[in-house]
């Protein structure tokens, strides 16, 4: 007989817990529920004077067999196997001392059969125990009908079917049997294969709960990441450029009270684009945060769009006011870029011009922007100090190159960075752009005013 259903490979292992608390009580009050039953059925048949057999023992006798029959119950998820041998032997030992009732002790041993099938955690040894008390039963069977077969004794008077009622007898009591003993096999299968699917199912439960706190968790830190990336996009470049103007003020200010004060409003200058772009930020971060909650909300119209590619010749005066040469140039025809890729670059630019402002004491930039006929480039090189740019000294640098590389990585981009050969540093930013109606034309290059 094999185990009902198949098998996941998976969960050929498996075993079953241990019963609970509650289960072993349930178990108390099976068993004292079955010897009450066998107690009164012992009662009633020697009320009534209907015995199975003709040698009945005393009624105490009875009593202490049926009790014997139905006590080991009571551990019968903690120890099944022990149980159904118990079971087994002491309902056949109640056969052979001819007691009053039979149909509790059947029970109970139908209760043994069904517990070794739902908890034994050896499946090998749960099948062959109960096919061997199976057979061992049957054998036992097979013996009361020959029995009876010799001596059928009085009883058939009645008889009216159309079999003989000594056949009749023989394949009720087979059929009766079969029923009984499959039935406890088959629902004992069931039992343990339904709790076994009932954890596997609790694991999956518990695995897919995991796996969504992991991908909450990885949705937080992506969006801590995003929002730092382009906090240090917004603060750097401006306060970088108010660093050096600050400072130029500060040493000019006793001999040249007008350069000073230009510097100054550079300086005023700057904050305030730095506000503004801040609140755009922050503009944003509140519209898709109203998106999320699902409001019907707008962001402040008062909030400036995200900076683009228009945008970069803005940066021009402002890296020039640090001291610095820029000549920008254009190449290809204008693409309708993505308002992404658009921002992407233009942080690219930003942090680059920042990076050659506080680290490459450069003088001469050469910034480029390339419309390719499937991508859009921006270039930024300068005549600094090469190798030394690529590792800046100050505390807690290092965060530009990092974004930069992630801003590029998003939009499947390439990203090449590093120190040119004939002296100075290069930034180059490529983002892939579909545009099938794009067609190239002569380049051209302005400077920068």
């Amino acid at each position: 007989m094999s185990e009902v259903g198949g098998q996941d490979p998976s969960w050929n292992r498996w075993r079953r817990p241990k019963p609970t608390a509650a289960q072993q009580r349930n178990d108390v009050w099976i068993m004292l529920a079955v010897l009450a039953g066998a107690v009164v059925a012992t009662v009633l048949i020697n009320s009534m004077g209907a015995f199975v057999f003709d040698n009945t023992p005393s009624l105490v006798e009875q009593f202490a067999w049926a009790a014997a029959v139905t006590l080991p119950l009571v551990v019968r998820r903690r120890f099944p196997l022990p149980v159904l041998i118990a079971v087994g032997v002491l309902f056949v030992m109640t056969q052979v001392r001819q007691i009053g009732d039979t149909l509790v002790p059947s029970i109970a041993l139908f209760l043994a059969i069904y517990t070794s099938g739902a908890w034994e955690h050896n499946r090998t040894v749960a099948r062959w125990s109960r096919v061997i008390v199976i057979v061992g039963m049957f054998c036992w069977l097979g013996y009361g009908l020959l029995d009876f077969l010799v001596d059928p004794g009085p009883g058939f008077e009645g008889a009216a079917g159309p079999l003989d009622p000594v056949l009749a007898s023989v394949l009720y009591n087979i059929g009766f049997n079969l029923l009984f003993f499959l039935s406890a096999y088959f629902f004992g299968n069931l039992a343990w294969l339904s709790a076994r699917r009932q954890a596997e199912l609790e694991q999956r439960a518990e695995q897919l709960r995991f796996s969504q706190e992991q991908n909450m968790q990885g949705a937080v830190v992506a969006e801590r990441v995003r929002i730092a990336r382009d906090l240090h996009d917004v603060v750097a470049h401006h306060v970088s450029v108010m660093g050096v103007q600050a400072g130029a003020a500060r040493r000019v200010f006793d001999r040249d009270r007008e350069l000073a004060l230009s510097a100054l409003r550079t300086v005023e200058s700057t904050a305030r684009t730095a506000i503004g772009e801040l609140r755009g930020l922050l503009g944003v971060l509140r519209a898709e945060q109203g998106e999320r909650d699902g409001a019907d909300k707008r962001p402040d119209e008062s909030h400036p769009a995200s900076p683009g590619l228009a945008q970069v010749p803005d940066l021009v005066p402002v890296a020039e006011s640090a001291g610095l040469d820029v000549r920008l140039g254009v190449f290809g025809d204008p693409l309708p870029v993505p308002e992404g890729i658009a921002l992407s670059a233009y942080r690219i630019v930003q942090e680059a011009l920042t990076n050659v402002v506080k680290h490459a004491t450069a003088r001469k930039v050469d910034l480029r922007i390339r419309y390719l006929d499937s991508a859009v480039e921006v270039e930024i090189t300068d005549d600094g100090r090469g190798r030394a740019a690529a590792a800046p000294r100050l505390p807690g640098s290092g965060f530009g190159l990092l974004g930069m590389r992630e801003r590029v990585a998003v939009h499947d981009g390439e990203l090449e960075v590093g120190p040119r050969p004939d002296g100075g540093y290069r930034v180059r930013a490529s983002f892939p752009v579909r545009n099938d109606d794009q067609s190239t034309s002569d380049s051209r290059e302005i400077p920068a005013t």
